[in-house]
């Protein structure tokens, strides 16, 4: 309970500071008294002609192609490749290194048979 009228107690000083902290409309002294009549001077304003420059079209550069390679994998290779992992697998008991070791090799040997009938 004295919390709520603590809060109460609060909300009311705010609600009223707030209003008389802006009676004045954020100009004068504060007080809010009379309204204030603003005098402005005119502003000289100085426009000067731009000059429009008209420049030629940027040439369009286009960058050479690529060389072309053609794709040096083979259908022998990637047999090779399995097979070669199979092998390695069977002699190697098992082991994944030997397994790889084995794909590699025998896609080494299978991509050099497709190579040579091209």
């Amino acid at each position: 309970m004295k919390k709520l009228l603590f809060l109460i107690q609060i909300i009311a000083v705010a609600i009223l500071y707030s209003s008389t902290s802006y009676a004045s409309g954020g100009h004068g002294n504060g007080k809010g008294h009379g309204h204030h009549k603003h005098h402005h001077a005119p502003i000289e304003r100085h426009y000067y002609h731009e000059e429009i420059h008209h420049y030629p079209a940027p040439q369009t550069r286009y960058a050479p192609e690529p060389p072309r390679h053609y794709d040096q994998r083979s259908t022998e290779g990637l047999v090779g490749g399995a097979l070669g992992s199979a092998l390695g697998y069977e002699i190697g008991k098992g082991d994944p290194v030997a397994s790889g070791l084995g794909a590699a090799a025998g896609s080494y040997i299978g991509n050099g048979i497709g190579g040579s009938r091209r």
